[in-house]
């Protein structure tokens, strides 16, 4: 019998072999080196497409929260002969503060240009004057060009650094979309409504430009907002460096992409590509420009990209800023002949004049750093509360909009049945017959991906037309599901084929015969790159269940979760159309952060709604959720099915459902 046990728990004829799962690899980092795909056309539209909806999910943005008022201060005016500098501060929500200066010309006539300038790491942030970079050199001539240019500073920079540190975040700040590059992006976003709010500034002609980090600000602020019209990173896209500081690393946010995609997002907006020799930007010319650059030409647009390079070492230096000036100069003034466009004697300002809170405190309603998480998640609940379903066209529209942001957070990929491998493996068991059913040993897995999940499916026999599949996952691997004393399936799967079933047993990334891997998910920035070991499960899930749910030959499909996999399972169903969802929720404390760094560590996921969104989407399919104790709660998923109609749909059980029940409720469904 223990010989018959070994034949229907494992694949493999040596307990000790395993599955080669590519995901398993060592995992990408920032210095990884990335090669462009030559994308088509059609390709690049939709990976366009997802990649601006990643960024929005990576960096907080979505659900998107309700704009409030930036309740500007503008003060501290400082006049010279051609321009004006001013020290600004606005909230880009309440209680967090966007600080800097606000450069103007003097006796030109308006409306001007406008042009959102943020730093990069430089010791002194926006107030840094040497000769490797200066940022008050740049504002000053492009005031003096004729154009209004807001400088503001990075987070915990100077002004800033008087409300939170510059490495703000950690993992719980995560679950909830918040980071130091979500809250830069922020202050970037609400830096164009600024600008866009003076009456001396054209609201159709605004540019942006930064250097290093500032250049990361930069391609990431146009990548999502489509009212930069010219744009100028300087000195940051790379193919071999993507950014080396947390404020440019924000979790999800280049799984399956690099600077270069999220670059050529501005195709076919104006783009300079400012480069150096002395950096990762060193072959630029060879290298990203040529990549961007093929994007542009399937607009046709490739007089609006243009790449210029410095012999020297990282920095906006006069000669980069100068070939900015002109690049600027010729897409939003108009200028015919740039060569004019050179840099001007300038004197900087004291620290005093230019620091908007040298003479004054933070107001009284400033957030500390310790409660701007508090607040964030309190605006991201109420926006999410917001968009809660209540009929059947509110719920189409949540699908929609919470649906692809739930996908992003998970990193999801959908394929459909034509996309996924279903192959004996090499090296396996024959079919073994029962006189009931057999047993037959497979390997699931996505075309170009290289992954692998190992299954046994059970089925009866003779077979029967197109009998429904039953997918059961249990957090140990399949082997759970064989008792180890008969060598039989557990009697819910044998109760479930007597009733013409399929039953497909699966073990998800990391259990079972996946075996140990390489990848260690406390290194700097591993979810920037790599999906957590929790989203593998789900995309395992779902890539089971899409197989056999896009399949003309299988009648219905049915998910089964047992224990924490039940998490795993409700995750992934709302992205099929399976009919019937049955998970246990494993007593799992889904209001408190705590249980989600625990077990389901996975980014954005309490921003874009977590179960609350999952459970909407599933519905109105049959759903089934037992185990919840005192503590998960279902009153939102409750809610929206008795609100679209589908009550008789939903069983919420606070106790843990028997086996005997979970195969009868299947059959009965």
């Amino acid at each position: 019998m223990a010989k018959q046990h070994h034949e229907l728990a494992h694949v493999f004829i040596d307990p000790l072999q395993t599955v080669n799962d590519a995901r398993g690899a060592a995992s990408r980092d920032l210095n990884t080196p990335y090669t462009f795909p030559n994308y088509t056309k059609a390709e690049w539209t939709e990976k366009a497409e997802a990649l601006r909806q990643q960024i929005r999910v990576a960096n907080g943005l979505l659900p998107k929260q309700e704009p409030t008022p930036l309740n500007t201060q503008i003060f501290g005016k400082i006049e010279r002969e051609d321009y004006t500098i001013e020290k600004v501060f606005f909230e880009p929500f309440p209680g967090f503060f966007t600080t800097g200066n606000l450069y103007r010309p003097r006796g030109k006539t308006g409306p001007f240009p406008g042009i959102v300038s943020p730093h990069g790491h430089w010791g002194r942030g926006r107030l840094e004057d040497i000769e490797r970079g200066s940022i008050p050199a740049r504002c000053i001539n492009f005031a003096k060009q004729g154009y209004v240019i807001f400088a503001y500073d990075m987070i915990g920079y100077n002004d800033s650094g008087k409300q939170l540190e510059h490495r703000f975040g950690g993992a719980q700040e995560s679950l909830w979309g918040l980071s130091a590059m979500g809250l830069q992006l922020q202050n970037g976003i609400r830096a164009i409504d600024f600008l866009q709010s003076l009456p001396d500034v054209d609201k159709e002609r605004i540019g942006c430009t930064g250097a290093s980090g500032g250049g990361t600000q930069t391609f990431i602020l146009t990548a999502i907002d489509k009212r930069i019209k010219v744009s100028a990173p300087v000195n940051m896209i790379s193919a071999t460096m993507q950014g080396g500081c947390l404020c440019e690393n924000a979790p999800n946010l280049r799984l399956e992409a690099s600077n270069l995609e999220i670059g050529a997002l501005m195709a076919p907006r104006p783009l300079l590509l400012v480069s150096c020799t002395g950096d990762w930007t060193a072959k630029t010319p060879t290298v990203e420009y040529p990549a961007i650059r093929s994007i542009y030409a399937h607009f046709g647009a490739e007089d609006k990209v243009h790449q210029v390079q410095v012999d020297a070492e990282h920095n906006y230096n006069k000669e980069s800023r100068e070939a900015v000036y002109a690049w600027f100069a010729k897409w939003l003034l108009g200028a015919e002949d740039t060569s004019a466009f050179k840099e001007m004697p300038y004197q900087v300002e004291s620290d005093d004049d230019l620091l908007v809170f040298s003479d004054r405190d933070l107001p009284k309603h400033a957030l500390k750093q310790e409660g701007i998480l508090t607040a964030w998640g309190g605006l991201s609940n109420k926006a999410l509360k917001k968009r809660k379903p209540t009929n059947a066209e509110e719920h189409l529209q949540f699908r929609e909009e919470m649906g692809s942001a739930l996908q992003h957070s998970l990193g999801l990929l959908m394929p459909n049945s034509s996309e996924v491998t279903l192959v004996e493996p090499e090296g396996a068991f024959p079919t073994t017959y029962q006189p009931r059913y057999s047993a037959r040993h497979v390997i699931i897995g996505r075309q170009g991906i290289g992954d692998a999940i190992p299954a046994v499916l059970f089925r009866t026999e003779p077979l029967v037309g197109h009998d429904p599949v039953v997918v059961i996952v249990h957090p140990e691997g399949k082997e759970k599901l064989i008792d180890s004393e008969t060598g039989e399936p557990v009697p819910m799967i044998i109760d479930l084929i007597s009733s013409d079933r399929k039953v497909l047993i699966i073990d998800v990334f990391g259990t079972g015969e996946h075996g140990e891997y390489e990848r260690s998910e406390e290194t700097n920035y591993f979810t920037t790159y790599n999906r957590t070991t929790a989203a593998l499960r789900v995309q395992d899930i779902l890539t089971t269940l899409l197989y056999f749910s896009t399949r003309g030959d299988v009648s219905e499909v049915s998910l089964i979760g047992m224990g924490e996999a039940g998490l795993w399972g409700l995750l992934a169903a709302g992205f099929t159309n399976i009919k019937n969802v049955v998970v246990d929720a494993a007593q799992f404390d889904n209001s408190h952060e705590n249980a989600y760094l625990k077990t389901l560590p996975i980014p954005s996921l309490r921003k874009v709604g977590d179960f609350r969104t999952a459970g909407t989407l599933v519905a109105p399919r049959n759903l089934i959720i037992h185990n919840i104790g005192d503590v998960f709660n279902t009153t939102w998923i409750e809610e929206v099915y008795q609100d679209i109609g589908a009550g008789q749909h939903l069983l919420v059980r606070n106790e843990k459902m028997s086996d005997d029940e979970i195969a009868g409720r299947i059959a009965e469904l």
